[in-house]
């Protein structure tokens, strides 16, 4: 029978897994659910961890088309370290970089509770240790580094396979523009306010003067972060639509304080 795998965000039912003291057709049902699992999956191993059974199982699916049944299988020994990018089917179409043993020894039991080893290495050392990390209750999220696990933390939020430099974040080096051009229209409404205390035609005529050339460098500011945003957001193809959005959106307010400004100006400092 084909059992549902459990996935993300579901929590797995049990903690970890109980290895098998009694060999019987209860726990071969459990394998031959398992490879059916797997099949119509199109999975290349399954534990029965990952369909919510305690019992501590693992069936791999080997090139040939056979499958490999491990009872209460434990890592014997391990050797060399390699780093692979890893999927899971509890965290479907998400992955990862993980780092793992290269060579590993397994010891385990088959169906008539006889005890077997096995030497792996490559591809079939990597899923065999993802497998037995299941019975211990764990994903590959508990090997990443703090690094990757951040990226991964990421993938979940977004719920994409994307590297991190292709999510939209929440801060760009544009924004150092917009922080001038903030900084500029508050130097430019701090002389209006002055301009409101001061009588003498010709210092007016200077802060006039310093409000022209402070506000076509503001101008030039909002025209450099137009076409630059628009570069930046480029290298984030996740949240095109909601960046050209929000980049008008901000030179319009940017450029319209400024208009405002200088209206304003026109009248009160400008003393022709």
């Amino acid at each position: 029978m084909v059992r549902e795998i459990i996935k993300y965000p579901t929590p797995p039912s049990v903690q970890y897994a109980t290895d098998v003291r009694v060999f019987n057709e209860n726990i071969f049902s459990l394998i031959d659910d398992l490879k059916e699992t797997i099949q119509a999956n199109a999975l290349k191993g399954l534990a029965a961890f990952q369909i919510g059974s305690y019992y501590n199982v693992v069936v791999i699916k080997q090139e040939d088309g056979s499958f490999l049944e491990l009872i209460n299988p434990r890592l014997l020994s391990t050797e060399g370290k390699i780093t692979t990018v890893e999927t899971t089917a509890y965290f479907p179409g998400l992955s990862a970089e993980v780092q793992r043993h290269d060579k590993i020894s397994v010891i385990y039991q088959d169906r008539n509770a006889q005890q077997h080893s096995l030497k792996a290495e490559g591809d079939l050392s990597v899923l065999l240790q993802r497998k037995i990390d299941y019975t211990f209750g764990s994903s590959f999220l508990h090997k990443l580094s703090k690094e990757e696990k951040a990226k991964f933390e990421k993938k979940l939020e977004f719920g994409a396979d994307v590297a991190i430099s292709e999510v939209c974040p929440t801060r760009f080096k544009r924004d150092y523009l917009t922080k001038l051009s903030n900084i500029l229209l508050t130097i430019l409404g701090f002389i209006l306010v002055a301009s409101l205390f001061i009588s003498n035609e010709q210092t007016l005529a200077t802060l006039w003067d310093s409000q022209l050339t402070i506000s076509y460098v503001a101008l030039v500011t909002n025209v450099i972060y137009f076409f630059y945003a628009q570069y930046e957001g480029r290298g984030f193809t996740s949240c095109s639509s909601c960046q050209i959005g929000n980049i008008i959106g901000t030179v319009v307010i940017s450029l319209t304080k400024l208009s405002l400004i200088m209206i304003l100006s026109y009248f009160l400092v400008n003393p022709a």
